[in-house]
């Protein structure tokens, strides 16, 4: 695999660290061309297919939607072929960059406590947890229907919790607590401790804020 501290972005507020991931996303598709298709699989648990066409591309499900990311081009698609946002052509490209197919750990663990995240959670917790808990409060029934609708499945961790499967490679854990008394009702975004494995820290904090913003979309 290549250095992908070549394409590190350092703006950790997510609208304008896509726009950072936009401007990177041609140097990366020249870049991932040379790596055997074989091994890019291998390491994002995409699948690699060749059709009777002669149509290559990997097959996998982003955020429960199957798409497309067609070789050797690296022009993400979805089922129906049709191009998708330039934003996620660029996340699913750093995707495949940062992938290098070190196991899962199953411990689930703060953005702070990813490498690189603790100056920056702060901002990741207030567009992430805090407005998912100003959305919902202490309504648990609400926190599991939404999250539901999202694509979560029950977790058993915190007071409340769903998995998501964001990427092959990286799942996603939406937690509530429950508040009494003076304290309020707290939600967390937790990702698996190997997660800078998949994306780069900046990733962590888009791939963050997509999932809230699929939970909050069902309650607007």
């Amino acid at each position: 695999m290549f250095d992908i501290n070549r394409f590190r972005i350092k703006e950790k507020n997510p609208e304008l660290a896509s726009q950072a991931l936009l401007n990177r996303a041609s140097d990366m598709r020249k870049e991932l061309t040379t790596v055997k298709p074989a091994i890019l699989a291998h390491h994002t648990g995409a699948e690699f297919i060749e059709s009777a066409k002669n149509e290559i591309h990997f097959l996998f499900s982003f955020f429960g939607e199957e798409v497309r990311l067609k070789y050797p081009s690296f022009i993400l698609c979805n089922e129906n072929n049709v191009e998708l946002p330039v934003f996620m052509q660029a996340l699913i490209l750093y995707y495949f960059a940062t992938s290098n197919g070190t196991s899962l750990s199953g411990n689930w663990v703060s953005f702070a406590d990813l490498p690189d995240g603790r100056m920056y959670s702060q901002a990741f917790q207030g567009y992430t947890g805090d407005q998912v808990a100003k959305a919902i409060g202490s309504d648990i029934p609400m926190f599991h229907d939404r999250c539901e609708k999202a694509g979560g499945r029950l977790f058993g961790i915190a007071d409340a919790a769903h998995l998501f499967q964001a990427l092959p490679r990286v799942p996603l854990v939406l937690a509530h607590w429950q508040g009494e008394d003076e304290f309020p009702s707290s939600c967390k975004v937790l990702f698996d401790s190997a997660a800078c494995n998949y994306l780069p820290i900046d990733g962590c904090a888009i791939i963050g804020n997509l999932l809230v913003k699929n939970v909050l979309r069902s309650i607007h």
